[in-house]
């Protein structure tokens, strides 16, 4: 493309295109960790040029823990990208944080099990920070432009990712609450980590659907229940995209996520087999040249 996107969309349950892009094409990529959920739609708002990928597919056939994420986040940084806006629906695990509120996560705790959650493998290996696993900057960026669009937006919060795609048990659900996590969801993670590995910006707009299973005066989750919610949130979220694109970010970033592997990587780079370093090519080229020269 001629000029790199101002920023993608990851788009969650219920969001599945952004209505308003012009000059539409489709991005169909193939990476070295398999296809991406589906293809990559880039266009127009406001004259920026903006991407959007469908997470769960069009029409969701994958549920969260077959998406293919390491591909997602692989296509999207080859496309040009620096800043991932990621869609979240989860359930408030605390009374304030109500169905229909908006939250921006500052902490992540990983609770998946079956997820290739990192870039390096077969041979190479890293280790990148993620002790802030969301853009600080993106994060502020997000939370003011949902407040001015008339949204009730919390600022903080910890988010819990559980494999899915079955909803939690009481039990479980008042354990994450013990551990003081304040909203529960299936996606964000291993997509943080592998946005770091690739030095994005990500930053997550979750919309609060229901209040999980834990609390015994309001109706227990439901898909029933997430769709009705996540179709009221939509037009905040829509509207913010929207926004976004007016009052585009600085295009020079000045948080740690664009050097984020600049010391994570441990292997010497005279081990690193030809083929792993070829696949991994896109994200390291720049370190393992500096170490060479």
């Amino acid at each position: 493309m001629s000029s790199p996107p101002l920023f993608a969309v990851i788009g969650g349950s219920g969001l599945y295109d952004i209505p308003g892009l012009t000059q539409i094409r489709e991005h169909w990529l193939d990476t070295p960790f398999g296809k991406p959920s589906g293809p990559i739609i880039q266009g127009e708002i406001h004259g920026e040029q903006v991407l959007f990928l469908a997470r769960h597919g069009k029409g969701h056939p994958i549920n969260p823990s077959q998406v293919n994420y390491r591909a997602n986040i692989y296509a999207l940084k080859k496309l040009g990208v620096s800043r991932v806006i990621s869609i979240n629906a989860c359930g408030s695990l605390r009374e304030d944080f109500k169905p229909g509120d908006l939250v921006i996560p500052t902490q992540l705790f990983d609770y998946t099990k079956y997820r290739k959650n990192s870039f390096f493998e077969d041979g190479f290996a890293a280790h990148v920070g993620t002790a802030d696993p969301f853009c600080p900057d993106l994060s502020v960026y997000l939370s003011q432009t949902l407040e001015e669009g008339g949204a009730t937006v919390h600022k903080n919060g910890a988010l819990i990712v559980i494999e899915g795609p079955r909803f939690s048990t009481r039990a479980e659900s008042n354990t994450f609450r013990s551990w003081g996590m304040d909203v529960i969801g299936m996606t964000s993670a291993p997509e943080a980590f592998l946005a770091r590995e690739a030095e994005l910006c990500y930053a997550s707009i979750a919309h609060v659907t229901d209040y999980d299973v834990w609390h015994t005066r309001q109706e227990t989750v439901s898909v029933e229940m997430v769709l009705k919610i996540i179709s009221q949130n939509t037009a905040y979220i829509k509207e913010a995209i929207s926004a976004l694109a007016i009052s585009a970010p600085p295009e020079e970033r000045s948080c740690g996520c664009l050097s984020a592997l600049e010391t994570a990587l441990i292997t010497n780079p005279e081990v690193i087999p030809a083929k792993t370093r070829a696949k991994l090519d896109l994200l390291v080229s720049k370190y393992l040249e500096e170490k060479s020269s």
